[in-house]
């Protein structure tokens, strides 16, 4: 059986206060993708924050928890990483 998969975008950041204050500007998709080129640390920023699809499993756990339980096609709240903060949007879910 192959693990489910999910499609996603993140924005990292170096604070919540700065994660919080980014996610109050995101209405739709576009919003996101313009602020993750502006402001996230990663060098996904470079795609709008693109990630492309993953399997479970593959990123790290508290990533991974926010990408399966946040709704589809809206932005999670931020989740904390080793790495940052992290505003994660949700494009797809293959859940099969």
């Amino acid at each position: 059986m192959v693990a489910p998969s999910a499609w996603a975008s993140h924005i990292l950041v170096k604070s919540k206060s700065e994660a919080v204050q980014i996610k109050d500007k995101v209405g739709k998709l576009k919003d996101f993708q313009k602020l993750a080129r502006k402001k996230s640390t990663c060098p996904s920023s470079q795609k709008g924050g693109d990630l492309g699809w993953f399997r479970r499993g593959r990123m790290v756990a508290e990533f991974e928890e926010a990408v399966w339980s946040t709704p589809v096609n809206t932005v999670s709240t931020p989740v904390k990483t080793q790495f940052g903060y992290h505003l994660i949007w949700v494009h797809e879910r293959d859940e099969e």
